[in-house]
């Protein structure tokens, strides 16, 4: 397999926590390895790692509950979580059952250390036609069978701070990428008088790969282009994609509607911070509740990723990825019946739904949203809009943590110039090229 893209470590958080006893092994208990127990790598979906094992619990003693199986769960970072798994496939000493983030999917697949989703473990998850379409075709290859089982799903959105906008005179979110610019740039302001902005009109983390890769994918389909051309050879410096990612950079280096600042940003909550303390007043995030819960933040709305022409369909109406996280069995797990029981478990419709209640995500299966109130909030449709009609899943390719890693730390460079200079098209298009020579050569 090809050495994976360390930039996805890029991704917020912190150190594991373990609940419970360590983990020790693929199909690792207590009592030396007894089949009642299983180990479980989650990721870090809360306010903190404390905070998602706190949250975790419950379900977890409920599975306890019903089966009489015991789950050791362990809250990892994502700072450590894809290093953790590589780790866990090379030795083979990994948990029984694990969270990935969907992108990782078909990366994680070709290693083969993964249990597929066919036989006991499609039964166990019900099928295939419980999960929304966009959802499971994350689980990985085309053509293949998946190797992972969505467990919670995720879109981008358009969040903003709702008394900026009354104080600007806004009455409605953008919807096209022009109105965007024209609202940034009269959200922009220098409350303070001393000849530079302190309220600025977007926030962005521009040191975050991940997220930059995002916006690479995103902004280059509404323009017409795309990462990769249908024979797989990479397209990062087309017309396109240039374009795609020179209208993200020039709201730091040409409209000035972004804090130089937000160049060195990398944890995704800083820029939540700036909207909530008024700092900024729009946003582009996929789960942020959480923190305005937290925070008891109630100033906010809520709305699609603008798009190049309001109403576009298809590639150019592109609003996000298609994001979330998946979960996977552990092909040499000693406990693989379990493992097989537990990921019926946590897609089941009851758990979908209070797991993604905690975590403010959206459930993954049909049919759960429309039964419970928790699920019918603006937020949630609006996410639901974007999941189901208006995203695309990150290129299925077993190189996509590469992909990821070369056109975001592009981005994340780009910025950088921009906080202290000026950043051309050129510019642009040369760090799309060298990014694209060195995906080339990978391949």
């Amino acid at each position: 397999m090809k050495k994976p893209l360390k930039a996805l470590s890029a991704l917020a958080a912190s150190a594991a926590l373990t609940m419970g006893l360590a983990a020790c092994g693929a199909g690792s208990s207590d009592a030396g390895g007894s089949s009642d127990t299983i180990t479980y790598w989650a990721s870090n979906q809360g306010n903190s790692l404390e905070d998602t094992a706190a949250k975790l619990k419950p379900s977890l003693d409920r599975f306890t509950e019903e089966t009489g199986v015991k789950v050791n769960l362990e809250v990892i970072g994502w700072n450590d979580l894809y290093n953790r798994i590589l780790t866990a496939v090379t030795s083979g000493d990994g948990p029984d059952v694990l969270n990935i983030g969907n992108t990782w999917a078909v990366t994680l697949q070709e290693t083969g250390a993964f249990e597929p989703v066919e036989g006991k473990l499609l039964e166990a998850v019900g099928g295939q036609e419980r999960f929304v379409e966009s959802s499971w075709s994350t689980g990985g290859a085309p053509g293949k069978a998946p190797t992972s089982v969505p467990i919670y799903g995720l879109a981008y959105n358009l969040y903003y701070n709702t008394k900026l906008f009354k104080e600007a005179g806004i009455t409605d979110p953008p919807t096209t990428w022009d109105e965007f610019v024209a609202a940034a740039k009269k959200l922009t302001k220098d409350t303070n008088g001393d000849g530079t902005p302190d309220q600025w009109g977007f926030t962005a983390a521009g040191a975050s790969v991940s997220a930059n890769s995002h916006q690479a994918f995103v902004r280059g389909l509404q323009n017409g282009g795309s990462l990769f051309d249908n024979s797989g050879k990479p397209t990062f410096d087309s017309d396109p994609q240039v374009a795609g990612v020179k209208q993200f950079i020039d709201l730091m280096a040409t409209h000035k509607v972004m804090a130089p600042s937000d160049a060195e940003i990398s944890d995704g909550a800083m820029k939540v911070d700036n909207l909530i303390n008024g700092k900024a007043a729009m946003m582009f995030d996929q789960s942020p509740i959480k923190n305005f819960t937290a925070r008891d933040f109630k100033d906010w709305g809520v709305a699609a990723i603008p798009m190049m022409t309001a109403g576009a369909t298809g590639d150019e109406g592109t609003q996000s990825h298609v994001a979330g996280i998946n979960i996977s069995v552990f092909k040499n797990s000693k406990n693989k019946d379990n493992a097989i029981k537990f990921a019926g478990w946590l897609t089941s419709d009851a758990e979908q739904a209070y797991l993604n209640k905690a975590f403010s995500s959206l459930p993954v299966v049909t049919g759960v949203t429309e039964k419970d109130k928790a699920f019918q909030t603006a937020e949630v449709k609006a996410k639901q809009e974007a999941l189901a009609n208006h995203a695309k899943p990150m290129p299925l390719i077993a190189q996509e943590g590469q992909m990821e890693t070369l056109t975001g730390t592009a981005i994340k460079n780009l910025f950088a110039k921009a906080a202290t200079g000026t950043v051309t098209e050129a510019d642009i298009r040369t760090a799309l090229s060298d990014a694209n020579n060195q995906m080339a050569a990978a391949q």
